[in-house]
């Protein structure tokens, strides 16, 4: 409160602005939620008693050993999440969502197998009952959603923690199918449905662009099901024959519509629950990646008419960051959409830079170095407020953050030592001793970082670099190209900015080849196709005319 009023004063006297800047800040309570150990200890313990409370519906003599092998897959899990996956272990709102869904797949699981054992009980004999009873307990059996939490972490979290997934769920439900007395056979079956479900579920989500691919993922957890089910005689048991050894066909079509149906229609409420899970867990999937990388956002529009050199840049490294990423396995398709904003910092004062210059004047000839070092750093800073303003997501906040580091603005501190120098060999200051001189920091001269935190923002950075130095090539040949690619990457790792991504050597080394392949396909060269004499001479003649009309600008000069 008091920093506000003591703001308001220097407001009036005129040394502080009335706008403050956008920033990108956190209470330091969501903080310590998102990380503190203390929150993640609590998550742990409430989904043990959770899952052992599950353990303990609907029986009243629960054997000891089940609850110690429940407990023992646990623990083991979540070692394995300790030491394996670091994303997800780091960040409580990831283990939150894991936790959940986990819980649901367990109860969803348990509450199938308890409707199947529901099915045959009636009073009287069981073996008397009619087969409808036996249809409805393998519908049942059918229609357990073994793809659930496999197919929705995959989309959410990536291809590791769907196998991570996959295989403990299958795990976890040996005791809770021993809780409802299960024989030895129905245990290994269905064990052995649910990790060949939950496979083909993390195999068939590795590159979800659009929503209907969710759909190609449930016909084929549905075929799956079924070719299980036949299998595992859940479909060819007694319904399936009369006495009089003929096909009971209705009830084969019945089983085979549950079998394959219900995945089908799981991955339907999945799609559509994805978009508010996206935006309260703050994940940022493929398929929104996707939908994302439409041209038509309001500050790429905006981008073409005020900066149109500047949109072109993004375009050229959206193309190049993209290729990177698919060569190494990473995130292509966040890497094109980070591309398109990294730069939108520029529509401030698009006019001081390189590609949105005109040819007849350069703004930064009437500016001191360390004042057009400011301007060009600060469009950092500018381009984090506009995203903050149009409620982009956060790594693309990230990404304009972070895509130039802390490198150093070479052009200007160079231009400053070069003054510093001349100043010094003048000979009309020359009694001025050195100390006197204004002092040129190399600090002053780099953006204010952090450097490149992930694969994706460390190849952005690198395309950034690499395609504007490509455009002060004279002559494009693939030998200068590779040399102008190394040269750059030496420098950024000597410079130490990829020190904190996890971009390895050989990464690099493919990296730089995606990059010579592509810079090659878009400078490539084009034939110099002959020209009619009629055409040349009119040509020359126009020149010679505009060679004799003064220039605009020759009364200024």
């Amino acid at each position: 409160m008091l920093g506000f009023f003591e703001r308001q004063r220097l407001v009036k006297k005129g040394l502080a602005p009335q706008k403050t800047r956008r920033r990108v800040t956190e209470s330091e309570l969501l903080d310590t939620l998102e990380h503190g150990i203390v929150a993640k200890v609590v998550l742990l313990v409430v989904f043990a008693i959770a899952f052992c409370w599950l353990l303990l519906q609907h029986t009243t003599d629960l054997p000891s050993e089940v609850l110690l092998v429940g407990v023992l897959i646990f623990g083991t899990g979540t070692a394995h999440l300790c030491l394996n996956r670091p994303e997800v272990w780091g960040r409580n709102s990831r283990l939150l969502l894991l936790l959940l869904v986990m819980a649901a797949h367990l109860g969803a699981v348990k509450w199938c197998f308890l409707s199947a054992g529901d099915a045959l009980v009636v009073s009287g004999d069981v073996a008397k009952e009619s087969l409808g009873r036996f249809i409805k307990r393998d519908m049942w059996q059918l229609a357990v959603p073994f793809s659930f939490a496999p197919l929705l972490i995959s989309v959410l979290l990536g291809r590791a923690m769907g196998v991570f997934v996959t295989v403990f769920c299958t795990l976890l439900s040996i005791p809770t199918l021993a809780s409802i007395d299960a024989d030895y056979s129905m245990v290994v079956s269905n064990m052995t449905t649910g990790l060949v479900c939950g496979f083909v579920s993390v195999f068939l989500t590795l590159e979800v662009r659009k929503r209907s691919d969710l759909l190609r993922a449930g016909l084929f957890v549905g075929l799956a099901t079924w070719v299980l089910g036949i299998a595992f005689l859940k479909i060819t048991r007694l319904h399936l024959w009369v006495e009089t050894g003929s096909m009971d066909w209705s009830a084969l079509w019945t089983l085979t519509a549950v079998a394959i149906g219900s995945p089908i229609v799981l991955t339907l409420l999945m799609s559509g629950a994805l978009p508010p899970i996206e935006g309260l867990f703050r994940i940022t999937t493929r398929v929104r990646w996707q939908e994302m990388a439409d041209l038509n956002h309001p500050l790429l529009k905006r981008m073409t008419l005020e900066a149109p050199g500047t949109f072109q840049h993004s375009l050229a490294v959206a193309n190049l960051a993209e290729a990177a990423c698919e060569a190494i396995g990473a995130n292509a398709t966040m890497a094109r959409v980070c591309s398109y904003f990294h730069d939108i910092g520029k529509l401030v004062k698009p006019e001081y830079f390189t590609e949105n210059m005109r040819h007849d004047r350069n703004p930064h000839d009437d500016l001191a170095p360390t004042m057009s070092t400011l301007i060009i750093v600060a469009h950092v800073k500018e381009g984090v407020s506009l995203a903050l303003e149009h409620k982009l997501n956060t790594e693309i906040i990230d990404v304009i953050q972070q895509h130039h580091g802390t490198s150093l603005v070479f052009f200007f501190y160079k231009k400053a030592l070069d003054a510093q120098e001349v100043a010094r060999q003048d000979k009309k200051i020359a009694s001025i001793h050195d100390e006197d001189l204004p002092a040129v920091s190399e600090s002053s001269f780099r953006y204010g970082g952090p450097k490149p935190q992930s694969k994706e923002t460390a190849i952005i950075s690198l395309a950034d670099s690499i395609e504007s130095a490509s455009r002060c090539l004279e002559r494009v040949t693939p030998q200068k190209l590779e040399q102008l690619i190394t040269d750059i990457i030496r420098k950024r790792i000597a410079d130490g900015q990829l020190d904190d991504c996890n971009l390895q050597f050989n990464e690099l080394q493919e990296v730089a080849e995606s990059f010579r392949h592509t810079l090659s396909s878009m400078m490539h060269s084009r034939v110099a196709y002959p020209e009619d004499k009629e055409t040349k001479t009119r040509r020359q003649d126009r020149s010679e005319h505009s060679s004799i009309r003064p220039r605009p600008d020759a009364s200024a000069a």
